[in-house]
């Protein structure tokens, strides 16, 4: 990886999901933005919010996808990751920081 580059592996959720009556809604359907979550699984010597092995948020609209070994996986640049999620806590706030 290069500069502040990230490489990130779609979480499974990411793609369809269901809705609160049961229905499910394809990844392809259209519903404003909707953010996506991912698992890093590699970084750049410059990114410096990040490590490998953190879930992160993102626009799924800012990606470039790159096919490594048959597993699809996102190429983003540091800036564009929304959130990263803390390890499970206790009961202790949202599980976010932003």
């Amino acid at each position: 990886m290069l500069h502040d580059r990230v490489l990130v592996h779609l979480d499974d959720e990411s793609s369809e999901r269901l809705s609160s009556s049961g229905i499910v809604i394809p990844a392809t359907a259209s519903m404003g933005k909707r953010l996506v979550w991912g698992r890093v699984v590699a970084t750049g010597p410059h990114v410096r919010q990040v490590e490998t092995g953190e879930r992160v948020l993102f626009d799924p609209e800012d990606r470039a996808e790159v096919e490594l070994n048959g597993v699809l996986h996102v190429l983003l640049r540091e800036r564009d990751l929304h959130g990263v999620a803390e390890p499970e806590a206790e009961g202790k706030g949202t599980g976010l920081y932003l």
